[in-house]
């Protein structure tokens, strides 16, 4: 006897949680060599994707804010960031008011290697494109923008997820 059959839960092909993960592997799945030929993990590329996002008049953010935009915990962040670092592709600066910040951003040579990925990320835009349709796939974004922005949880019950993945 199969557990979808004595547990009343939807079946497992029908999982958001999964069908967003298979959806982020299918697309990982052509990024990743890309990234590997820069030495990039997928998160340090999250990392400076993230930074080059910035406008001009934004101010670099904390690392709190720079976890909470890519959706990487501050533990694994704060390696990321060590080694982004060492690599002189970022640099870390004390925030002017309070000592236990840093503010974050692009060196140069980040926003070199940046622009110097931007063409290639795009050719693998192009085969998700033609392969999976232009409209479509800003319909897809749009519609996962919508999703994320639903306030699933109660204010109470956010708050408390939210200062336990802080700490």
């Amino acid at each position: 006897m199969t557990d979808d059959q004595t547990t009343p839960m939807r079946p497992f092909n029908a999982s958001l949680p999964m069908a967003l993960l298979r959806a982020r592997e299918s697309a990982m799945r052509l990024f990743r060599p890309m990234l590997a030929d820069h030495d990039l993990t997928e998160q340090q590329w999250r990392v400076l994707r993230a930074l080059t996002a910035l406008d001009d008049s934004d101010e670099a953010p904390d690392a709190g804010a720079l976890a909470a935009r890519t959706f990487l915990l501050a533990p694994s962040l704060s390696r990321i960031l060590t080694n982004l670092q060492d690599r002189e592709l970022i640099e870390r600066h004390p925030h002017e008011t309070d000592n236990r910040r840093s503010l974050v951003q692009l060196t140069e040579s980040g926003r070199d290697l940046v622009r110097s990925i931007a063409p290639e990320s795009e050719e693998l835009y192009s085969v998700i494109e033609s392969s999976f349709g232009t409209d479509r796939l800003r319909r897809l974004l749009h519609e996962l923008d919508e999703l994320a922005r639903v306030d699933f949880l109660p204010d109470e019950q956010a708050a408390e997820e939210a200062t336990a993945s802080n700490e």
